[in-house]
């Protein structure tokens, strides 16, 4: 039983203390988004204008999650983690006593990005205390951190009533505080902590070609989560007429989905293998997203994105149990680039979302154009798994793909 190995392999603090970081800074990491009705109203800004403003934090992500990845494998999680926390304080100090002008709110959007980047860290912390055929449930309990949004999207907008949007970005400081002493006291780096390499041989990942197939899966999964995660509130209040807090209400139950499968994601990938899992979750997220694109009533289109967000949760996990077998020694850095194309899809989606509903004055354009990216990249996942059933080295041939 995967549960009962899990008890008796690797490190148990480490894992919980990595699940926590990834918690608390994706609830960060998506507050711009939870609290974007606020922000939006505020400035007066289109529908397109809406979508970047909210996608910045997971563009800002992208650009540090390569930093820390590297960082991960040179000086180990722990103290990657521990530098990662304390730059966040920065954007939420900004966004507490500042955030007047839209170039301020870009600012401590991209500096958000610092929260976001905490992926980078966690998994590998996760993987590296446990066996291959553990490591996509490790992956998925520490990479289910991203059920932070759930925190973010329930009681943003609820304080926000109450304290507007500024006070809440304050109040944010007091559980990321409370976490990173816990961190400190419970966290360790795994005895397999790769050797500091030279700065040239963690660029080499970039040479290989199941490098930016791994890239392209994930920037779909994750990135059509976060993606939409920041998006959805300001879709429900557009399209339904709902209210701030019903809005992040529905989000929340959407979120819910996405969040709390990761796992099963992975622990379904270990036994199956990654690639068949993803291929069916795929399927499954490109139909949801064209029966999302027929404007259904508010209850059906909120069942169908229930759907549609575990679907991508768990395509998060599949993609995760796959990495860790074809890249070992640069775990850390592989993550740090693989999740920075996870963020650059989640900007590209409220983005794309935006735009579209501008130019074609619906947001069914928007949808259908997501739907057609899965498919794509359902493709490329066919093509890549024959590759990788023909050329990964012996030591993996045990883990199925």
């Amino acid at each position: 039983m995967k549960l009962s190995q899990l008890k008796t392999s690797g490190h148990a603090p480490s894992l919980f203390s990595a699940f926590l970081y990834f918690d608390v800074s994706f609830m960060i990491w998506v507050l711009l988004g939870a609290l974007g009705v606020y922000i939006t109203n505020d400035f007066g800004l289109s529908p397109s204008e809406k979508g970047l403003i909210v996608a910045i934090p997971i563009l800002g992500g992208s650009i540090f999650r390569i930093l820390l990845g590297m960082l991960t494998d040179r000086i180990g999680p722990r103290k990657t983690a521990i530098i990662g926390m304390c730059a966040t304080l920065v954007p939420l100090v900004l966004g507490w006593q500042f955030g007047n002008t839209i170039g301020e709110l870009y600012i401590i959007g991209i500096l958000l990005g610092v929260a976001g980047a905490s992926f980078s860290v966690a998994l590998p912390m996760a993987s590296r205390w446990y066996p291959p055929h553990l490591q996509g449930l490790a992956m998925g309990i520490a990479g289910a951190g991203n059920s932070g949004t759930l925190l973010a999207t329930l009681f943003g907008p609820r304080l926000a009533e109450v304290y507007g949007w500024h006070g809440v970005m304050g109040m944010a400081i007091i559980p990321l505080l409370l976490v990173f002493l816990i961190f400190i006291f419970t966290a360790k780096d795994a005895p397999s902590q790769p050797a500091p390499q030279p700065l040239k041989d963690y660029l080499k990942v970039f040479k290989y070609r199941d490098t930016w197939f791994f890239c392209l899966l994930y920037s779909v999964t994750f990135g059509g989560f976060v993606g939409l995660t920041s998006f959805l509130s300001i879709f429900f209040v557009d399209q339904y007429g709902l209210s701030k807090v019903a809005a992040g209400d529905f989000l929340t139950l959407c979120v819910a989905a996405g969040s709390f499968v990761r796992p099963i994601g992975g622990l379904l990938s270990d036994k199956f293998g990654g690639a068949r899992i993803l291929m069916f979750l795929y399927i499954g997220a490109a139909l949801c997203m064209f029966g999302v694109a027929q404007l259904p009533g508010l209850g059906l289109a909120i069942a169908i994105l229930f759907v549609a967000m575990a679907c991508l949760g768990m395509g998060n996990g599949a993609v995760f149990q796959l990495v860790p077998q074809r890249f070992q020694k640069q775990i850390g850095m592989i993550t740090g680039i693989v999740g920075a194309a996870g963020g650059i899809g989640g900007f590209f989606v409220p983005n794309l979302l935006g735009t579209l509903k501008s130019t074609t004055n619906t947001y069914a354009t928007g949808f259908i154009a997501f739907s057609a990216i899965i498919l794509v990249a359902l493709t490329v996942l066919v093509v890549a798994q024959q590759t990788w059933k023909r050329t990964w080295n012996a030591q993996n041939e045990s883990v199925k793909i």
